[in-house]
């Protein structure tokens, strides 16, 4: 009977595969209820947005908001992270969305411009926005969009973020002594443009494809923008959130005047997209 020699394994591939053990073990161990703790901060933020909007503190409304989109950015991510994507955890995520990013601005909108003055109309007006923002969410429930690498309509956050650092850069211009004099019906018909938008087929860049490279401009660009931001948040926000409100439109005339059309999803990606 032979003997047949076994090499011994190499060291330095054991600790390799000790170390990706270790990895997946973490990976497997992240704690499944953080998503939905991060989805529950941004339920409980907006409801407090609305609070504050009832007592007319634009700045912690603000504050609140923003809180909301942060939650709202990273539950989903640490869910597929996690791997504990479900369709409870998509249901409550819209949910949230839809106290945060549609009741709490319509109710700051409904106090701060004074649409109360209006009588039914006002009320009418700040109800079409809240519709459209669960119009919106719903809609992205069974579809992500249309085309790649772009939202579909105006995304809630941002709609949210606009009617709320409006709100915030008026009430800076007031702090400052400037008196801007806007009738209470024309914050309403802006209100339900931004609604509207919501609901439409305008293509937004969403950044989903954007690779960001380790390269001097990024981290120069990077450092400018948080200065600008924290120096001034209610002037820095509003314009960034005009900006963006008004590339939608501007983009797709672009494209209509070049005759260029976007990259379409196709139906397999559009259902994974989805979920």
């Amino acid at each position: 009977m032979k003997l047949v020699d076994v090499e011994p394994s190499d060291p330095k591939e054991s600790r390799r595969e000790q170390r990706r053990q270790r990895r997946e073990e973490r990976r497997r161990q992240l704690p499944t209820l953080l998503p939905h703790l991060l989805t529950t901060g941004n339920l409980a933020a907006g409801f407090y947005a609305i609070l504050e909007a009832t007592r007319g503190d634009v700045d912690r409304v603000a504050v609140a908001i923003l809180f909301a989109m942060a939650c709202d950015l990273f539950d989903g991510r640490l869910a597929r992270r996690a791997g504990t994507e479900s369709q409870f955890g998509a249901e409550f995520d819209s949910i949230a969305d839809a106290v945060s990013f549609g009741v709490a601005p319509a109710v700051l909108a409904f106090h701060f411009g004074q649409l109360g003055e209006l009588g039914w109309t006002g009320w009418v007006l700040a109800f079409a926005y809240l519709v459209c923002a669960v119009l919106r969410l719903a809609r992205f429930n069974v579809s992500s969009g249309r085309y790649k690498n772009r939202f579909q309509g105006l995304p809630s956050p941002a709609a949210a973020g606009v009617v709320v650092t409006t709100a915030w850069f008026f009430t800076t211009l007031h702090e400052a002594g400037v008196e801007t004099g806007v009738p209470a019906f024309f914050i309403g018909l802006g209100l339900v443009g931004v609604g509207l938008l919501m609901v439409s087929d305008i293509a937004y860049f969403s950044g989903k494809g954007v690779t960001i490279q380790r390269s001097n401009r990024v981290v120069i660009l990077t450092v400018i923008g948080f200065v600008l931001v924290l120096a001034k948040p209610s002037v820095t926000l509003f314009l960034i959130g005009m900006a963006y409100i008004v590339s939608g439109p501007f983009e797709a005339w672009l494209r209509k005047r070049r005759g260029v059309t976007l990259e379409e999803i196709e139906a397999a990606d559009e259902g994974e997209a989805s979920v």
